[in-house]
Protein backbone atom coordinates (compact mmCIF):
# COMPACT_ATOMS: atom_id res chain seq x y z
CA UNK A 1 0.00 0.00 0.00
CA UNK A 2 1.72 3.37 0.69
CA UNK A 3 5.10 3.85 1.11
CA UNK A 4 4.64 4.02 5.17
CA UNK A 5 3.12 0.26 5.21
CA UNK A 6 5.26 -0.82 2.57
CA UNK A 7 6.46 -3.44 4.78
CA UNK A 8 3.12 -4.98 4.83
CA UNK A 9 3.06 -4.99 0.66
CA UNK A 10 6.71 -6.66 0.14
CA UNK A 11 7.11 -8.55 2.76
CA UNK A 12 7.45 -12.61 3.11
CA UNK A 13 5.98 -11.90 6.64
CA UNK A 14 2.51 -13.25 7.18
CA UNK A 15 1.12 -10.61 9.41
CA UNK A 16 -2.15 -10.32 8.53
CA UNK A 17 -4.84 -9.14 11.07
CA UNK A 18 -8.25 -11.40 12.10
CA UNK A 19 -6.95 -14.28 9.78
CA UNK A 20 -9.40 -17.32 10.42
CA UNK A 21 -6.69 -20.43 9.58
CA UNK A 22 -9.00 -22.75 8.03
CA UNK A 23 -7.89 -25.38 5.65
CA UNK A 24 -7.14 -24.32 1.48
CA UNK A 25 -10.84 -25.27 0.57
CA UNK A 26 -12.79 -28.25 -0.21
CA UNK A 27 -10.36 -31.11 -2.52
CA UNK A 28 -11.66 -32.76 -5.36
CA UNK A 29 -11.19 -36.49 -5.77
CA UNK A 30 -8.64 -37.93 -7.70
CA UNK A 31 -10.25 -37.52 -11.24
CA UNK A 32 -11.43 -34.34 -10.67
CA UNK A 33 -7.92 -33.41 -9.61
CA UNK A 34 -6.23 -34.84 -13.02
CA UNK A 35 -9.26 -33.10 -14.91
CA UNK A 36 -8.12 -29.59 -13.26
CA UNK A 37 -4.96 -30.42 -14.29
CA UNK A 38 -4.91 -31.01 -17.59
CA UNK A 39 -7.15 -27.74 -18.20
CA UNK A 40 -4.84 -26.01 -16.31
CA UNK A 41 -2.06 -27.39 -18.43
CA UNK A 42 -4.22 -26.31 -21.81
CA UNK A 43 -4.65 -22.81 -20.92
CA UNK A 44 -1.20 -22.27 -19.79
CA UNK A 45 0.38 -23.85 -23.49
CA UNK A 46 -2.77 -21.53 -25.18
CA UNK A 47 -1.62 -18.72 -23.32
CA UNK A 48 2.34 -19.12 -23.97
CA UNK A 49 1.36 -19.18 -27.90
CA UNK A 50 -0.48 -15.72 -27.66
CA UNK A 51 3.19 -14.18 -26.06
CA UNK A 52 3.06 -13.76 -21.69
CA UNK A 53 2.05 -17.16 -19.95
CA UNK A 54 -0.97 -15.48 -17.97
CA UNK A 55 -1.38 -18.49 -15.92
CA UNK A 56 2.21 -18.34 -15.05
CA UNK A 57 3.41 -19.20 -11.82
CA UNK A 58 5.37 -16.73 -9.13
CA UNK A 59 6.17 -17.16 -5.63
CA UNK A 60 8.96 -18.04 -3.03
CA UNK A 61 9.85 -21.14 -5.33
CA UNK A 62 8.68 -20.36 -8.84
CA UNK A 63 11.12 -17.08 -10.05
CA UNK A 64 9.61 -14.80 -13.06
CA UNK A 65 10.47 -16.20 -16.44
CA UNK A 66 13.77 -14.61 -17.40
CA UNK A 67 12.45 -13.37 -20.72
CA UNK A 68 8.96 -12.23 -18.99
CA UNK A 69 9.62 -8.10 -19.17
CA UNK A 70 11.27 -8.33 -22.69
CA UNK A 71 7.73 -9.45 -24.01
CA UNK A 72 5.32 -7.84 -21.13
CA UNK A 73 3.35 -5.26 -22.42
CA UNK A 74 1.74 -2.54 -19.84
CA UNK A 75 -0.07 0.87 -19.21
CA UNK A 76 0.27 3.82 -16.89
CA UNK A 77 -2.59 5.28 -15.24
CA UNK A 78 -2.66 7.87 -12.29
CA UNK A 79 -4.83 6.89 -9.08
CA UNK A 80 -7.36 9.01 -6.85
CA UNK A 81 -4.25 9.81 -4.89
CA UNK A 82 -2.30 10.91 -7.80
CA UNK A 83 0.10 7.78 -7.91
CA UNK A 84 1.43 6.36 -11.26
CA UNK A 85 0.44 2.73 -11.32
CA UNK A 86 1.74 0.47 -14.14
CA UNK A 87 -0.01 -2.67 -15.50
CA UNK A 88 0.34 -5.38 -17.76
CA UNK A 89 -2.97 -4.09 -20.64
CA UNK A 90 -5.19 -6.56 -20.72
CA UNK A 91 -5.42 -6.88 -16.88
CA UNK A 92 -5.89 -3.21 -17.09
CA UNK A 93 -8.72 -3.67 -19.62
CA UNK A 94 -10.40 -6.19 -17.35
CA UNK A 95 -9.92 -4.26 -14.14
CA UNK A 96 -11.68 -1.38 -15.83
CA UNK A 97 -14.46 -4.10 -16.31
CA UNK A 98 -14.83 -5.26 -12.72
CA UNK A 99 -14.78 -1.88 -11.38
CA UNK A 100 -17.36 -0.72 -13.98
CA UNK A 101 -19.60 -3.86 -12.37
CA UNK A 102 -18.66 -2.65 -8.92
CA UNK A 103 -19.70 0.81 -9.27
CA UNK A 104 -23.37 -0.18 -10.36
CA UNK A 105 -23.10 -1.81 -6.66
CA UNK A 106 -21.79 1.25 -5.47
CA UNK A 107 -18.62 -0.15 -4.55
CA UNK A 108 -15.97 1.89 -5.31
CA UNK A 109 -11.71 0.69 -5.76
CA UNK A 110 -8.98 2.18 -7.36
CA UNK A 111 -5.63 0.39 -7.86
CA UNK A 112 -2.98 0.86 -5.26
CA UNK A 113 -0.11 -0.80 -6.84
CA UNK A 114 0.85 -3.68 -9.66
CA UNK A 115 3.75 -4.19 -11.58
CA UNK A 116 6.84 -3.75 -9.92
CA UNK A 117 10.14 -4.38 -11.54
CA UNK A 118 12.77 -6.64 -11.16
CA UNK A 119 14.98 -4.02 -10.52
CA UNK A 120 12.82 -2.34 -8.29
CA UNK A 121 12.85 -5.17 -5.55
CA UNK A 122 16.18 -5.26 -5.59
CA UNK A 123 16.70 -1.46 -5.00
CA UNK A 124 14.14 -2.68 -2.25
CA UNK A 125 16.30 -5.55 -0.70
CA UNK A 126 18.85 -3.35 -0.96
CA UNK A 127 17.61 -0.64 1.07
CA UNK A 128 16.60 -2.65 3.42
CA UNK A 129 19.93 -4.81 4.03
CA UNK A 130 21.66 -1.58 4.84
CA UNK A 131 19.02 -0.01 6.85
CA UNK A 132 18.28 -3.79 8.77
CA UNK A 133 21.34 -5.53 8.01
CA UNK A 134 21.08 -9.27 5.37
CA UNK A 135 19.88 -10.94 7.83
CA UNK A 136 15.97 -9.14 8.77
CA UNK A 137 15.92 -8.07 4.76
CA UNK A 138 16.59 -11.89 3.63
CA UNK A 139 13.87 -12.77 6.21
CA UNK A 140 11.39 -9.64 5.14
CA UNK A 141 11.51 -8.82 1.50
CA UNK A 142 10.79 -11.01 -1.16
CA UNK A 143 13.41 -12.21 -3.64
CA UNK A 144 14.00 -10.34 -6.85
CA UNK A 145 12.28 -12.37 -9.17
CA UNK A 146 9.96 -14.06 -6.52
CA UNK A 147 7.33 -11.10 -6.28
CA UNK A 148 4.53 -11.61 -8.02
CA UNK A 149 3.91 -8.08 -8.83
CA UNK A 150 6.88 -8.15 -11.40
CA UNK A 151 4.06 -9.99 -13.42
CA UNK A 152 1.63 -6.73 -14.08
CA UNK A 153 -1.09 -9.40 -13.29
CA UNK A 154 -1.16 -8.38 -9.67
CA UNK A 155 -3.21 -5.75 -8.26
CA UNK A 156 -3.33 -4.58 -4.83
CA UNK A 157 -6.68 -2.44 -4.86
CA UNK A 158 -8.01 -0.28 -2.72
CA UNK A 159 -11.16 1.51 -1.26
CA UNK A 160 -12.93 4.74 -1.97
CA UNK A 161 -16.08 4.73 1.41
CA UNK A 162 -17.64 7.73 0.94
CA UNK A 163 -15.58 9.61 -1.23
CA UNK A 164 -12.37 8.98 0.80
CA UNK A 165 -9.52 7.12 -0.08
CA UNK A 166 -8.76 3.98 2.71
CA UNK A 167 -5.39 3.01 1.51
CA UNK A 168 -4.02 1.28 4.93
CA UNK A 169 -4.10 -2.65 5.13
CA UNK A 170 -5.24 -1.79 9.11
CA UNK A 171 -8.44 0.02 8.02
CA UNK A 172 -9.29 -1.78 4.81
CA UNK A 173 -9.25 -5.23 6.59
CA UNK A 174 -12.05 -4.24 8.36
CA UNK A 175 -14.45 -3.86 5.83
CA UNK A 176 -15.20 -7.74 5.52
CA UNK A 177 -18.71 -6.88 3.90
CA UNK A 178 -17.41 -5.11 0.97
CA UNK A 179 -14.65 -7.24 0.26
CA UNK A 180 -17.05 -10.33 -0.05
CA UNK A 181 -19.07 -8.41 -2.59
CA UNK A 182 -16.17 -8.00 -4.31
CA UNK A 183 -14.60 -11.29 -4.30
CA UNK A 184 -17.60 -12.23 -6.32
CA UNK A 185 -16.81 -10.52 -8.96
CA UNK A 186 -13.61 -11.20 -9.73
CA UNK A 187 -14.35 -14.23 -11.80
CA UNK A 188 -16.68 -13.04 -14.17
CA UNK A 189 -13.40 -10.83 -15.16
CA UNK A 190 -10.99 -13.27 -15.04
CA UNK A 191 -9.38 -13.04 -11.84
CA UNK A 192 -8.89 -15.02 -8.72
CA UNK A 193 -8.34 -13.84 -4.99
CA UNK A 194 -4.47 -15.03 -5.06
CA UNK A 195 -4.16 -14.82 -0.99
CA UNK A 196 -7.15 -16.56 0.78
CA UNK A 197 -7.21 -17.32 4.32
CA UNK A 198 -5.73 -20.32 5.76
CA UNK A 199 -3.65 -20.72 2.43
CA UNK A 200 -0.01 -19.21 3.69
CA UNK A 201 1.50 -22.52 3.98
CA UNK A 202 1.31 -22.96 0.30
CA UNK A 203 1.52 -19.37 -0.90
CA UNK A 204 3.53 -17.68 1.32
CA UNK A 205 1.50 -14.76 1.91
CA UNK A 206 -0.91 -14.15 5.02
CA UNK A 207 -4.99 -13.14 3.99
CA UNK A 208 -4.67 -10.09 1.36
CA UNK A 209 -8.39 -8.86 0.48
CA UNK A 210 -7.17 -6.47 -1.69
CA UNK A 211 -4.61 -8.67 -4.14
CA UNK A 212 -5.74 -10.19 -7.04
CA UNK A 213 -4.38 -11.86 -9.87
CA UNK A 214 -5.28 -11.74 -13.63
CA UNK A 215 -5.28 -15.10 -15.88
CA UNK A 216 -7.14 -13.80 -18.87
CA UNK A 217 -9.40 -16.87 -18.58
CA UNK A 218 -12.90 -16.62 -16.64
CA UNK A 219 -13.43 -20.43 -16.71
CA UNK A 220 -9.80 -21.17 -15.13
CA UNK A 221 -11.06 -18.17 -12.54
CA UNK A 222 -14.24 -19.67 -11.73
CA UNK A 223 -12.90 -23.32 -11.28
CA UNK A 224 -10.39 -21.69 -8.74
CA UNK A 225 -12.88 -20.16 -6.32
CA UNK A 226 -15.56 -22.54 -6.75
CA UNK A 227 -12.87 -25.27 -5.88
CA UNK A 228 -11.63 -23.36 -3.09
CA UNK A 229 -7.97 -24.13 -4.00
CA UNK A 230 -5.28 -21.66 -4.81
CA UNK A 231 -3.50 -20.97 -8.12
CA UNK A 232 -0.46 -23.53 -6.98
CA UNK A 233 -2.94 -25.85 -6.21
CA UNK A 234 -4.85 -25.49 -9.46
CA UNK A 235 -1.73 -25.52 -11.64
CA UNK A 236 -0.40 -28.79 -9.51
CA UNK A 237 2.54 -26.95 -7.63
CA UNK A 238 1.25 -27.99 -4.39
CA UNK A 239 -0.69 -31.31 -3.63
CA UNK A 240 -1.02 -31.41 -0.02
CA UNK A 241 -3.93 -31.63 2.23
CA UNK A 242 -5.78 -29.55 4.61
CA UNK A 243 -3.12 -28.45 8.16
CA UNK A 244 -4.88 -28.94 11.28
CA UNK A 245 -4.25 -26.46 14.04
CA UNK A 246 -4.18 -27.20 17.88
CA UNK A 247 -4.04 -23.65 19.88
CA UNK A 248 -4.26 -25.63 22.84
CA UNK A 249 -4.96 -23.49 26.05
CA UNK A 250 -2.84 -20.67 27.28
CA UNK A 251 -2.58 -18.32 30.24
CA UNK A 252 0.20 -16.57 28.36
CA UNK A 253 -1.19 -15.57 24.91
CA UNK A 254 -4.89 -15.09 23.28
CA UNK A 255 -5.77 -16.98 20.75
CA UNK A 256 -4.88 -14.17 18.06
CA UNK A 257 -1.30 -14.11 19.87
CA UNK A 258 -1.08 -17.90 18.65
CA UNK A 259 -2.74 -17.77 15.25
CA UNK A 260 -0.18 -14.88 14.27
CA UNK A 261 2.80 -17.40 15.57
CA UNK A 262 0.98 -19.97 13.48
CA UNK A 263 0.83 -18.01 10.51
CA UNK A 264 4.82 -17.77 10.64
CA UNK A 265 5.32 -21.06 10.71
CA UNK A 266 2.94 -21.27 7.85
CA UNK A 267 4.61 -19.15 6.09
CA UNK A 268 8.19 -20.59 6.40
CA UNK A 269 6.41 -23.92 4.65
CA UNK A 270 5.83 -21.73 1.54
CA UNK A 271 10.00 -21.77 0.94
CA UNK A 272 9.95 -25.62 0.62
CA UNK A 273 7.39 -25.98 -2.35
CA UNK A 274 5.38 -29.04 -2.27
CA UNK A 275 5.62 -30.29 1.72
CA UNK A 276 2.41 -31.55 2.42
CA UNK A 277 2.08 -29.66 6.01
CA UNK A 278 -0.28 -31.94 8.16
CA UNK A 279 -0.74 -30.14 11.38
CA UNK A 280 0.18 -27.88 13.75
CA UNK A 281 0.28 -27.58 17.47
CA UNK A 282 1.19 -25.58 20.59
CA UNK A 283 3.58 -27.09 22.62
CA UNK A 284 1.80 -25.59 25.90
CA UNK A 285 3.16 -22.91 28.24
CA UNK A 286 4.98 -24.92 30.29
CA UNK A 287 6.81 -25.85 26.92
CA UNK A 288 8.85 -22.24 27.29
CA UNK A 289 10.97 -21.45 30.34
CA UNK A 290 13.47 -18.81 31.68
CA UNK A 291 16.31 -20.84 30.58
CA UNK A 292 14.73 -21.18 27.10
CA UNK A 293 13.88 -17.56 26.66
CA UNK A 294 17.63 -17.13 27.56
CA UNK A 295 19.08 -19.63 24.89
CA UNK A 296 16.53 -18.45 22.47
CA UNK A 297 17.93 -14.53 23.22
CA UNK A 298 21.89 -15.93 22.86
CA UNK A 299 20.62 -17.14 19.28
CA UNK A 300 19.46 -13.92 18.70
CA UNK A 301 21.67 -11.84 20.20
CA UNK A 302 20.48 -8.01 19.35
CA UNK A 303 16.58 -9.20 19.45
CA UNK A 304 15.75 -8.46 23.29
CA UNK A 305 12.86 -11.13 23.31
CA UNK A 306 10.96 -11.22 26.35
CA UNK A 307 8.43 -13.68 25.25
CA UNK A 308 8.39 -17.06 23.14
CA UNK A 309 6.24 -20.04 22.37
CA UNK A 310 7.00 -23.54 20.68
CA UNK A 311 4.85 -25.65 18.44
CA UNK A 312 5.29 -29.02 17.23
CA UNK A 313 4.56 -29.41 13.22
CA UNK A 314 4.13 -33.18 11.38
CA UNK A 315 4.59 -32.70 7.67
CA UNK A 316 5.84 -35.26 4.79
CA UNK A 317 8.38 -34.09 2.12
CA UNK A 318 8.01 -34.57 -1.38
CA UNK A 319 10.18 -37.08 -3.20
CA UNK A 320 12.18 -34.70 -5.48
CA UNK A 321 12.49 -32.56 -2.18
CA UNK A 322 15.77 -31.02 -2.28
CA UNK A 323 16.38 -29.23 0.54
CA UNK A 324 19.22 -30.03 3.09
CA UNK A 325 18.03 -29.83 6.35
CA UNK A 326 15.54 -32.59 5.29
CA UNK A 327 15.50 -36.08 3.76
CA UNK A 328 12.67 -36.26 0.64
CA UNK A 329 9.95 -38.95 0.89
CA UNK A 330 9.52 -38.34 4.48
CA UNK A 331 7.40 -38.38 7.30
CA UNK A 332 8.29 -35.59 9.99
CA UNK A 333 6.66 -35.62 13.33
CA UNK A 334 6.44 -33.50 16.34
CA UNK A 335 9.09 -31.40 14.42
CA UNK A 336 9.96 -28.64 16.95
CA UNK A 337 9.29 -24.96 15.73
CA UNK A 338 10.68 -21.58 18.17
CA UNK A 339 9.61 -18.48 17.91
CA UNK A 340 9.94 -15.51 20.55
CA UNK A 341 9.07 -11.90 20.59
CA UNK A 342 9.10 -8.67 22.32
CA UNK A 343 5.74 -8.50 24.47
CA UNK A 344 3.34 -7.27 22.17
CA UNK A 345 5.25 -7.35 18.99
CA UNK A 346 5.31 -9.69 15.83
CA UNK A 347 7.33 -13.01 16.00
CA UNK A 348 10.31 -13.88 15.13
CA UNK A 349 11.14 -17.59 13.84
CA UNK A 350 14.27 -18.54 15.98
CA UNK A 351 14.48 -22.08 15.10
CA UNK A 352 13.19 -25.00 14.12
CA UNK A 353 14.71 -28.94 14.57
CA UNK A 354 14.08 -31.91 16.71
CA UNK A 355 14.76 -31.53 20.34
CA UNK A 356 15.90 -27.88 19.71
CA UNK A 357 18.24 -26.60 22.50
Amino acid sequence: MKMKSIVSILLCLCLAAAVILTGCGDKSDGASDKATQAAAEAVTEAAKADGIDYMVLVNKTHALPDDWEDKLETIHMTNSVGDDVEVEKKAYDAYLKLKEALEKEDIHVDLDSARRSVADQQRIMDEFTEQYGADYAAKTVDQPGCSEHHTGLALDLYLIIDGKDVVENEDMIKYTDIWAKIHEKLADCGFILRYPDGAEHITGCGYEPWHIRYLDNADAAKEIAAKGVTLEEYLGAYTGGEVSIDYGTSEIYTEQDLRDAVIRIKCRFAFWGNVDLKSIRYAGDEAVSEEKLKWLNELEPQAGYTQAAMFFTDFHTPADFTQNVFTADTDYTDYQWWLARKAGGGWDIVTFAYDAG
